[in-house]
């Protein structure tokens, strides 16, 4: 189960990271995605210091589908320079990751 990724995304609202969500998952390039609110952000963008209140979805998905998932993401974002990076899957409950590769398929 070696290529299993969540893939960690940002949004600027839950509408929007529900729109996201929803059209990654109908297009099965995530099996799931969990949608977390109320998310402050403090980063640096153009030379100032800003905060923002955020939206974060975790997307579960296979290596393959990254790169397509990401330019949707992108494709779909308000932002300029949008948040979606992938971290690998180790572990975990053997019938969940069973499924996640089942659901996201390329």
């Amino acid at each position: 189960m070696s290529d299993l990724r969540l893939v960690y995304i940002t949004a600027g609202s839950v509408d929007e990271a529900e729109k996201i969500g929803r059209v990654l998952v109908e297009a099965r390039l995530a099996a799931c995605v969990n949608i977390l609110p109320g998310m402050r952000s403090i980063y640096r963008w153009q030379g100032a210091v800003e905060m923002a209140e955020e939206a974060v979805l975790i997307a579960k998905t296979r290596a393959p589908l990254v790169p397509p998932l990401v330019a949707r993401v992108k494709e779909l974002h308000s932002y300029d320079v949008p948040c979606a990076v992938s971290l690998p899957i180790l572990d975990g409950n053997p019938d969940y990751l069973r499924w996640l590769a089942e659901e996201a398929a390329p």
